[in-house]
């Protein structure tokens, strides 16, 4: 069934712009941090990932993946954990591979298409659980549409819904609107972090050449240069056609909610599946008219996102605002 949206998104009068409202939620949102568990395990393929716990005996499962170079001290994984956990949830917040303060074991990290871990999560724990969510934000969003779509007729009969907030659904589109002028700074900020992961690489696996990153000045060229490389593709280009959900998305057959706001800075045109979406018996597309990216600033501890997400998480299928 449809998703009916009877309310808007307006926010004060500066928050309609894109990047202020990206940034606001960036800078200004500070909430109680989560009291997190932090438990570590071991991958099938001989690395590890720290995840972020809250338990409290329920028999209601939430996952959260946080988005590039995030962790969960995002501020977005801090309100969504502590809006579930209010509401009776257990969550584990996923910490992607190298993303938990120390680096990870293989030469390899993470990327926007890479489904393994959360499907080694969700196979090591919705077994406990009556039913679980997962829900994911930017590059863990992709993530999360991708598995809707692959693993189509093979998800456990427990998993509920998958939600999904600001993804760059189309990574070639989204990959050209960080080379604009406008999006500098948070490009900047990315190939910093990524600068000092690459070098720690460098230092353990010799055939990753640090020097490169000479030649790196925007994430086309890092993705290029080591995201390609590292992970068995071709090329950019190659990365970013073989792991965009957007291919995949008339595939899902599980409820699934993209949640974009349309003066989203990071998103193409192309990251906005109306067409996909369109009659679609299971996935729903919402877009919003402001929110910026991962923003949608709202109250104090919520984020419009997450009252969406909320209401969602508690009427089902079909929604009224």
């Amino acid at each position: 069934m449809p998703v009916i949206l009877n309310e808007s998104y307006i926010p004060s009068l500066i928050l309609r712009n894109g990047h202020l409202n990206t940034l606001n939620a960036y800078l200004f949102r500070k909430q109680k941090f989560p009291a997190f568990d932090r438990e570590r395990i071991y991958t099938p393929d001989d690395d590890f990932l720290d995840l972020d716990w809250i338990k409290q005996g329920s028999k209601k499962l939430a996952i959260l993946l946080h988005g590039l170079e995030g962790s969960t001290s995002s501020q977005y994984i801090i309100g969504m954990t502590n809006n579930l956990s209010q509401a009776g949830f257990d969550v584990i917040a996923v910490n992607h591979r190298s993303c938990s303060g120390e680096m990870n074991l293989k030469k390899s990290f993470y990327h926007s298409g890479f489904v393994d871990d959360f499907v080694f999560i969700l196979e090591k724990y919705h077994r406990e659980y009556e039913s679980v969510t997962a829900i994911g934000y930017s590059l863990g969003g992709n993530v999360l549409l991708r598995y809707s779509g692959l693993y189509a007729g093979r998800y456990p009969l427990n998993l509920e819904r998958i939600i999904s907030v600001s993804a760059p659904c189309d990574l070639h589109g989204s990959s050209l609107r960080l080379l604009e002028t406008q999006n500098i700074i948070y490009a900047q900020q990315f190939l910093k972090t990524l600068k000092h992961k690459i070098f720690l690489k460098s230092e353990k696996f010799p055939d990753v050449d640090a020097a490169q990153f000479s030649k790196v000045k925007t994430l086309w060229d890092f993705d290029e240069y080591y995201t390609a490389p590292l992970h068995g593709f071709k090329d950019a280009m190659d990365y970013y056609t073989t792991c965009s959900s957007l291919q995949v998305l008339n595939k899902i057959s599980i409820p699934t909610y993209l949640i974009s706001a349309l003066d989203d800075p990071f998103l193409s045109t192309t990251c906005y599946p109306y067409q996909q979406a369109s009659d679609h018996p299971y996935f729903h597309f919402i877009p919003l008219k402001y929110g910026g990216h991962v923003g949608f600033s709202y109250q104090a501890t919520l984020s419009f996102a997450d009252k969406i997400i909320m209401k969602l998480l508690k009427n089902g299928t079909e929604t009224s605002f």
